[in-house]
C-alpha cells in the first residue's frame, strides 16, 4: 500500500496528488467499495466524532465507519488544501477533481492503472491484475489477520467486518477471506493447537 501512495505524487498537480492519496488511504483504512468512496458528501465526514457515513452502499444500504484519528486528520487537512478548485464549492462531493466536480469511476480506474504501473506493482497473471477492489480485499484479510494474531475470536470478528463492509450477508466476507494464504495458515495452526489439547 505504501508504494501506491508513493507513486501518487507523480500524477499531475499537487491537488490530483492529495485527492489519490486520500482516496486510497480512505480505502485502505475502512474497506469502503470505490463507488462508496467517490459518493462521499463533506457532510458525510464527522470530524469531531471521527466518523464517515456511507450513504450510497450497496443495495441501497447505510453506514457508520468510524475512522483512525490519523485518518480523520488526513481527511480534514485534504478538506481544508488551499490546492482546492475553486469550483469544488459548488459541489457537495468530499473528493474531487482538478476541474473541482465529483471523481468519475472511469477516471479512478484509469488513474489507478498509472500509479499502479508507477510503483513497479507487476500483475500475477493476465487475469490476475492489480484492481482498485483489491485493497477492499487486503483490508478484510489484514482485519481478521489482527484477530488471529491478537487471540480474539475469528467468529465475532467475521460479524463486525461484514457489518463494516456493509455485507448483508456474512458468507460473502467468507469469500473475501478464502484465498489469503497466511489466513488458511493461521486457521490451521488454530486448528492444529485446538486439537493438540484435545487429545
Amino acid at each position: 500500500m505504501a508504494a501506491l501512495i508513493t507513486a501518487t505524487a507523480t500524477l499531475r498537480t499537487s491537488h490530483r496528488v492529495a485527492t489519490y492519496q486520500t482516496l486510497i488511504g480512505l480505502l485502505a483504512v475502512t474497506g469502503m467499495r470505490v463507488g462508496e468512496a467517490i459518493a462521499l458528501d463533506r457532510d458525510d465526514f464527522d470530524v469531531d466524532h471521527g466518523v464517515l457515513t456511507v450513504r450510497h452502499g450497496k443495495f441501497g444500504k447505510s453506514r457508520e465507519l468510524p475512522l483512525h484519528p490519523s485518518a480523520v486528520t488526513a481527511v480534514d487537512q485534504y478538506l481544508h488544501r488551499n490546492d482546492r478548485p475553486r469550483p469544488a464549492a459548488r459541489t457537495s462531493a468530499l473528493l474531487v477533481s482538478t476541474a473541482g466536480t465529483r471523481l468519475l469511476v472511469c477516471n479512478v480506474q484509469y488513474t489507478f492503472r498509472t500509479v499502479v504501473r508507477r510503483a513497479g506493482l507487476k500483475p500475477h497473471s493476465a487475469a490476475c491484475r492489480p484492481r482498485l477492489h483489491d485493497v477492499r480485499h487486503r483490508f478484510a484479510v489484514c482485519t481478521f489477520l489482527d484477530a488471529y494474531r491478537q487471540g480474539q475470536d475469528p467468529d465475532a470478528r467475521l460479524s463486525l467486518l461484514s457489518t463494516y463492509l456493509g455485507h448483508v450477508d456474512p458468507k460473502n466476507t467468507y469469500w473475501y477471506l478464502s484465498a489469503a494464504p497466511e489466513l488458511l495458515q493461521l486457521a490451521g495452526d488454530r486448528l492444529q493447537r485446538h486439537l493438540g489439547g484435545a487429545s
